[in-house]
């Protein structure tokens, strides 16, 4: 039998108390993988026609893996509202504005003006207002972020091939075997030092593609205080609004 839509399933069966997980049907998706969110809910991704077996399968494989991250996760507690802001705090470049909303018949658009986030349009389709202040999020956090690694990359003497930035639920940052560095918007709400962290972790990928003893002997160089900042940003998703996630 073959996974035609999003089921529910219970993740341990022995074991009750677990957070359930789904799993996702997804045209785009290649191979499966597994997300696990802050707050501990669990996401296989599949490829259309793939059989439940191989699910479990593949869920047995990375129980360990899975139950781990569910624990670190499932205390955080993360803004799950999705009420929409009254200000927006960047604390990774002290940035601070007051949103203002002013009713339109035009659809929902973002602008910035003295210092303000004016928010204009149809208010009352509140999804699409969230999704504009989403793309405003993602083209604030471009602007910010890239410059910063391609800063960070001349200072470490280090090279990658592109960034790109986007509005990831599970990974503060990723680095391809092609050498394209992946940045979570969200990181503007993270701390500068950090966001530094963050920056030099990834760009030890490019000369590391694996987390063993040479890669955390590389980032100790590159960031010397990375054990404190790789903690302060496990516990990141506390500080970002439920607006910028969901």
């Amino acid at each position: 039998m073959s996974l035609a839509a999003t089921q529910q399933l219970a993740l341990f069966d022995a074991e009750p108390q677990q957070l359930p997980w789904s799993v996702r049907v997804s045209g785009r998706a290649r191979r499966l993988t597994v997300r696990v969110f802050p707050g501990g809910r669990v996401e296989v991704v599949v490829p259309p026609g793939t059989r439940a077996r191989l699910v479990e399968q593949f869920v047995a494989r990375h129980r360990a893996w899975i139950g781990r991250k569910v624990e670190e996760f499932r205390h955080l507690e993360v803004d799950t509202t999705l009420r929409l802001p009254e200000e927006v705090k960047f604390a990774a470049s002290g940035a601070k504005l007051a949103v203002e909303y002013r009713h339109a018949a035009h659809p929902p658009r973002v602008r910035e003006h003295a210092g303000r986030l004016v928010v204009s349009g149809d208010l009352g389709r509140e999804a699409l207002v969230r999704h504009v202040l989403q793309r405003w999020l993602l083209r604030t956090a471009h602007a910010h972020l890239v410059p910063a690694l391609e800063a960070a990359a001349l200072r470490h003497g280090l090279q990658f091939r592109r960034a790109q930035v986007r509005r990831q639920r599970t990974r503060w940052g990723s680095c391809s075997r092609s050498g394209t560095i992946s940045l979570n918007a969200c990181l503007m709400f993270q701390s500068a030092e950090v966001v530094r962290y963050l920056l030099a972790h990834e760009l030890a990928h490019t000369v590391h593609m694996n987390h063993s003893r040479r890669f955390w002997k590389l980032v100790e160089r590159l960031e010397p205080d990375w054990k404190v900042l790789d903690r302060q940003l496990g516990g990141g998703w506390r500080s970002v609004p439920g607006w910028a996630i969901g």
